[in-house]
């Protein structure tokens, strides 16, 4: 399921905004990720002809099955970075920036040892 990096991204946002809201609509991609309506237009279109998203007669947009995976993998590998550099002393917003540019090319082994890792570290100091 190879899909372009701001194909990524606008998924991710619009599951953050879903999460926000309850709701996405494509002024508030185009606010959440600083881009243009017609950016968001074009996006939403290439990603509504791909499977990823649908979007009713009032605009309001939904992930389709294959469109939240995406979107709930790439959200997971940003929140679980986002700590990862928090927890090594990196700040909050350098921290999210660089998870977000990370957060693409990682391959599944490499994340899966950082999620297993942050999981026996974080379950180690629970106790």
């Amino acid at each position: 399921m190879k899909i372009q990096k701001s194909s990524e991204d606008y998924l991710e946002a619009m599951l953050m905004l879903k999460e926000k809201h309850g709701y996405i609509r494509s002024v508030d991609i185009a606010a959440q990720l600083g881009v243009t309506k017609p950016s968001v237009s074009y996006a939403t279109k290439r990603l509504r002809e791909n499977g990823y998203i649908t979007m009713d007669a009032d605009g309001l947009i939904s992930l389709t099955a294959s469109g939240m995976e995406i979107a709930a993998r790439i959200y997971e590998r940003h929140k679980l970075l986002t700590q990862l550099l928090i927890s090594l002393g990196v700040s909050e917003e350098t921290a999210r920036e660089d998870a977000c540019k990370i957060e693409h090319d990682l391959s599944i082994e490499t994340f899966d040892a950082i999620r297993e890792h942050a999981r026996r570290y974080s379950s180690a100091h629970v106790e």
